[in-house]
């Protein structure tokens, strides 16, 4: 042997391994746990697809009453559509089961995983009517995201939401919202969180109908973190969107959504703009049981290149709402 040359034994070889090992799976652990990464991959995993589904009994009108807004409706842009209905009911439950696939778990800028997860979901929303344009709404909503391949990613996000949304008859039906929001999100378990956000929101959306069959919408959303635990991962988020719907069948709906939304990072620098577009079609068979598919592109430019990445979600989902 020649000399200077020194041979590790094999125990000593085996502890590299492992140490090398630990060290992956806790890079694996903190990049799950990001809460930037996990807002992220709420907002685009709660769309898919959209737990509010309309009642076949209702036709759209121009009294300024609306369908109840469900939690999700905000990601995609696809908000409250104008409705008339002989007897209002302002509770609902909502029970969601998707399944779907995402072609980058982690939101990685490189090394790229795909997987297939699992998101159930249920929400309570208590949307009284105040006068002939006025609603308040209340909700509350705990998802769970469970990954097959990569369960460390495993997470919950419960929201709660308490707001007021405006219609203007003469201004054709547009929108106006405002609401406060509350966002925890934990791990997998339930109980260990990792960020909490208290936001204010508002937004706007001016339906345009097209026929009877078809809408084209247009709006904004703006959200204001006013405190967060931590407090980096806190950021306002401001969006447009244009929006596409249309009734094939009595049952059935397809839309489009095109979103740009730009976020600024609380006492980091750090701004994202990302555009993210949105196919879909839901087939209601009565009015509490429907099924929905959608497909999902998103891209996320960074001021911080370790943030940037492209992903491409596509999933299904049964979905229960019950009205009262």
């Amino acid at each position: 042997m020649r000399k200077g040359f020194r041979r590790d034994n094999p125990i000593s070889t085996l502890l590299r391994i492992i140490l090398f090992l630990v060290s992956l799976a806790a890079s694996a652990t903190l990049r799950a746990q990001d809460p930037s990464s996990a807002q992220d991959r709420a907002q685009l995993l709660r769309a898919q697809p959209s737990l509010r589904e309309d009642d076949e009994s209702e036709q759209t009108g121009t009294d300024g009453s609306h369908a109840v807004a469900t939690p999700n409706d905000p990601d995609l842009g696809e908000q409250a559509i104008l409705k008339r209905s002989e007897r209002y009911q302002p509770f609902a439950v909502v029970m969601g089961v998707p399944i779907s696939y995402t072609s980058n778990v982690a939101l990685a800028s490189t090394n790229e995983e795909g997987d297939v997860l699992f998101t159930p979901n249920v929400a309570v929303i208590y949307a009284p009517r105040i006068t002939r344009t006025l609603y308040a709404s209340f909700s509350v909503a705990q998802q769970y995201f469970y990954y097959n391949e990569f369960p460390e990613f495993d997470f919950g996000s419960f929201d709660a939401r308490a707001g007021l949304t405006y219609t203007l008859p003469r201004f054709q039906n547009l929108l106006l919202r405002a609401d406060y929001s509350y966002n925890r999100l934990t791990s997998d378990d339930g109980f260990d969180e990792f960020f909490q956000n208290h936001a204010v929101n508002f937004g706007t959306e001016l339906p345009v109908q097209i026929g009877r069959a078809q809408q084209v919408s247009v709006g904004s959303d703006l959200s204001f973190s006013i405190d967060s635990d931590p407090n980096g991962p806190g950021r306002n988020d401001y969006s447009v969107f244009v929006g596409y719907s249309v009734n094939l069948t009595r049952s059935l709906t397809a839309n489009a959504v095109a979103r740009v939304a730009m976020r600024d990072y609380n006492d980091s620098g750090r701004f994202d703009a990302s555009p993210i577009f949105a196919l879909g079609a839901s087939y209601r068979f009565t009015k509490w049981l429907s099924a929905s598919a959608i497909s999902t592109f998103a891209s996320n430019q960074s001021t911080e290149e370790v943030f940037e990445y492209d992903v491409f979600n596509l999933g299904g989902a049964a979905a229960l709402n019950f009205r009262f």
